[in-house]
């Protein structure tokens, strides 16, 4: 345990204390948006240095996808048995890892592998970070605390982003040889190591969930962490609500998240359905293939990587007003306000790409039409970061009861990262495909926008304000 929890509590809990161990939490959410977004500026390099075609290009962005299910699947399990906190330090350690090992590889299998490491930790940290958050943040604050990681997501988008435009304006391309002989490309990898080590090193200060030292008996440890969070006069109180919760049933395990032995219970299938339309609206072909999507509309490598840039900035932006809303106005209007937008702009995207031409065998848009495009992707990615980025992180953390936590985190996030990878690995095929193209492949993902709408009417309940042991099956 910390050397920080012996310091003398204060009367109304330490919010600078809650705030650190949050912040130092979502450094994992950093890594994991810095993760996703730094393949989006190297799609180049890696077809030209392992000479892949579509197919092959799609499942080398898309193989880290396959760690992140798995990572996401064994995570509860794993952080039920040995804590929040070491699951994050290990997934540190696979961040270091796999930033390393994807810079020096020179075959697509030894590129997937250090991939597919990355993964892990990714999927890892996608389900303990908001797990350990929702745990450790009071009730009223806990909706701000854990839209944090959100807002660490797409903060590592936008320096993965722009050191991707850096390096490969200063390289001249991320197939040009930079610093030391080695490709641009390569270093754009390399840059994850210096957040990946702190993470590490900051982690090793921070105390274990209170939740979990309950759970394993350590009833004084706990109570500690309570009074820095709460203050004194209600930590016990707090220590006995959760020894109470967790009496009513055996220890946590993954089979839990069964209703009667056979039948996944009904909160699973709302988390599974939030995980799963989060990803089916198409937002990581943005933060994928940003550069290669712009490139097929006739933008330069360098304006390609630039509207990412400007992408990032507009998702941090969403991602602070969503900070400023959740806690006040709830979780389900805000994904059903993000829902509507989302739709709306993608079907403007639609329209937009449906008017594309090839001129001097190059594709281009209509003039004006280009500008309507950008505009309408920025929306949607405005809309979807102050809606379904953060909030579906903040419900999934603080939906479940405390008895399946973790193993509902597990199968939701397994959920979530399938789907992912179906739509990663299948965008660059559609884009290919002459009847589907970027017209059909929006036009899917407006339809599950469309549909998500419904979804949130109907089966999303409100979790604003609630204790994590008022949560019901």
């Amino acid at each position: 345990m910390s050397a920080t929890l012996t310091a003398p509590a204060k009367p109304d809990g330490d919010f600078a204390f809650v705030l650190l161990i949050s912040c130092v939490a979502t450094i994992g959410g950093f890594l994991f948006g810095f993760d996703s977004g730094v393949i989006n500026g190297t799609v180049d390099g890696l077809r030209v240095a392992f000479n892949s075609d579509s197919v092959g290009t799609g499942f080398n962005v898309a193989s880290m996808l396959l760690g992140c299910a798995a990572g996401a699947a064994l995570a509860g399990t794993l952080s039920d048995w040995f804590g929040r906190r070491t699951m994050m330090i290990v997934a540190a350690a696979f961040f270091i890892v796999s930033a390393w090992g994807s810079g020096v590889a020179h075959s697509s299998f030894e590129f997937v592998i250090y991939r597919v490491i990355g993964g892990l930790a990714v999927g890892g940290a996608s389900v303990m970070a908001p797990a350990y958050i929702s745990e450790v943040a009071p009730a009223h604050l806990r909706g701000r605390l854990s839209s944090i990681q959100q807002v660490a997501i797409i903060t590592g988008l936008f320096i993965a982003f722009l050191s991707n435009f850096l390096i490969a304006g200063a390289a001249g391309s991320a197939n040009a040889d930079w610093l030391m002989g080695f490709k641009a490309w390569r270093w754009m990898f390399w840059i994850e190591l210096i957040p990946a080590t702190i993470f590490l090193l900051a982690l090793l200060f921070i105390p274990e969930s209170p939740r979990f030292l309950v759970v394993r008996g350590k009833q004084n440890q706990a109570q500690g962490v309570l009074e820095r969070i709460g203050g004194a006069a209600r930590a016990k109180k707090k220590v006995d609500e959760i020894a109470e919760s967790l009496a009513r049933d055996h220890k946590p395990q993954l089979s839990d998240v069964l209703q009667k032995g056979t039948v996944l219970r009904p909160i699973v299938w709302i988390g599974i359905g939030l995980a799963t339309f989060q990803q089916l609206v198409g937002i990581n072909v943005v933060f994928y293939y940003g550069a290669v999507l712009w490139q097929a509309v006739g933008f330069s490598e360098g304006d390609a990587l630039l509207i990412n840039v400007i992408s990032g900035a507009v998702s941090i932006l969403a991602v602070i007003v969503a900070l400023i809303l959740i806690d006040k106005i709830g979780r389900k209007p805000l994904l059903a306000i993000g829902s509507v937008g989302m739709a709306v702009t993608l079907g403007v995207l639609v329209h937009a790409f449906s008017q594309a031409s090839v001129v001097n065998g190059a594709v281009s848009l209509p003039q004006g039409v280009g500008r309507t495009a950008l505009i309408s992707a920025n929306a949607y990615v405005f809309f979807f970061n102050m809606s379904w980025g953060p909030v579906m992180w903040v419900a999934l953390g603080e939906m479940f009861p405390n008895q399946i936590r973790g193993s509902g985190l597990a199968v939701a996030g397994f959920f979530q990262w399938l789907s992912n990878f179906a739509i990663t690995m299948t965008f660059p095929i559609m884009l290919t495909t002459a009847w589907i193209g970027l017209t059909g492949a929006y036009g899917f993902y407006t339809i599950c926008a469309i549909i998500s709408i419904a979804f949130v009417i109907l089966a999303v309940r409100e979790t604003k304000g609630l204790e994590l042991e008022e949560m019901r099956h």
